[in-house]
């Protein structure tokens, strides 16, 4: 699961244009906030599989540009020329960047929207932050199976947080649970309500 995970990230990421290696570690963190679950170690293997399987490609970027500025003075001198090994030290290991093939297009498509995995929920932000590609019905799917698995664990906290053994410190920490889940819920019931109205704007009109 977690390699279909990653696979799903590097892939999508790649969708929208070409990436370095780094990049792609950092934007899977940040844009898809899926690093409790990925290791950064583990990004650059996949890739290289990834690259192996024929579902990227690795191309050669622009070569780093500038030279060292003069700026007058010999430390600033210094400074410059440290600054700029540092950007050609950096430019040499960025050259290469990695780009999505039609077979890894297909790929992706096919790993977002597998049934199979729609309700897992370790996915599903992941699989949102993605949502663009997938077809208006699977998105529905995804946020009504996610809204279903949201229902049973608020009943379930619902009632932990009714356990008169609790304490006022673990009561309290239950109600804060409690409110969180109902967020995700309005916020789940949100999307759907968009979704639905979307497909009906611009549904074909019957015949």
């Amino acid at each position: 699961m977690i390699k279909n995970m990653l696979d799903i990230a590097i892939l999508g990421l790649l969708m929208d244009r070409d990436h370095h290696g780094y990049e792609i570690r950092t934007q899977v963190r940040d844009r898809l906030a899926v690093s409790a679950n990925i290791s950064f170690g583990s990004i650059y293997p996949a890739l290289n599989r990834l690259e192996r399987q024929g579902f990227v490609e690795a191309v050669v970027a622009s070569e780093p540009r500038g030279n060292a500025l003069s700026t007058g003075s010999l430390s600033g001198e210094r400074a410059s020329l440290r600054a700029l090994r540092a950007t050609q030290g950096l430019g040499r290991r960025s050259r290469k960047v990695y780009r999505i093939t039609l077979r890894g297009r297909e790929e992706f498509v096919s790993l977002l929207g597998d049934p199979a995995t729609l309700d897992d929920s370790r996915n599903f932000s992941l699989r949102m932050a993605l949502a663009k590609y997938l077809t208006p019905s699977l998105r529905v799917t995804l946020l009504e199976r996610r809204r279903t698995d949201l229902v049973e664990r608020l009943a379930e906290m619902q009632s932990g947080a009714r356990n008169e053994q609790l304490d006022t410190y673990a009561r309290s920490v239950m109600a804060h649970a409690v409110k969180g889940v109902e967020l995700d819920l309005e916020w789940i019931d949100n999307l759907l309500s968009t979704e639905r109205n979307n497909q009906q704007t611009f549904a074909p009109e019957a015949k």
